[in-house]
């Protein structure tokens, strides 16, 4: 998978924002300022994504690029490496989960600006 691939994707998501809060080589997408996903831009070879904690375990037991999170909490966060062990599209729907995940967090009102409600 590209880097432009995921950047374009996780930008087509509503409210996304990016930036490089912590340095000038960690790309963090956020949804009303809360991080959904990050890479390295110089070393793409992996992304941390948020996850449910139950399913964070089920991943990591059931495939050997999903790891705890790096440099993350290790109960809500994953890191995915990219080594082409699985499809871009698995890649993309835990994309969508993560984005989903920091949406299910967010107050009525903000989810209610992005058009879902829980």
């Amino acid at each position: 998978m590209l880097l432009e691939n995921v950047r374009t994707y996780c930008l087509s998501k509503p409210s996304t924002t990016e930036g490089f809060p912590f340095d000038d080589k960690i790309l963090v997408f956020k949804v009303v300022n809360k991080i959904f996903a990050l890479c390295d831009v110089d070393n793409f070879d992996s992304i941390n994504l948020k996850c449910d904690p139950e399913l964070a375990i089920e991943l990591r037991e059931r495939y050997d690029c999903v790891q705890p999170g790096y440099h993350m909490s290790k109960k809500h966060w994953n890191t995915v490496v990219l080594d082409n062990s699985v499809s871009d599209k698995q890649i993309l729907d835990w994309i969508d989960h993560s984005y989903q995940q920091v949406v299910k967090g967010l107050t009525k009102k903000e989810q209610a600006s992005l058009g879902v409600e829980s």
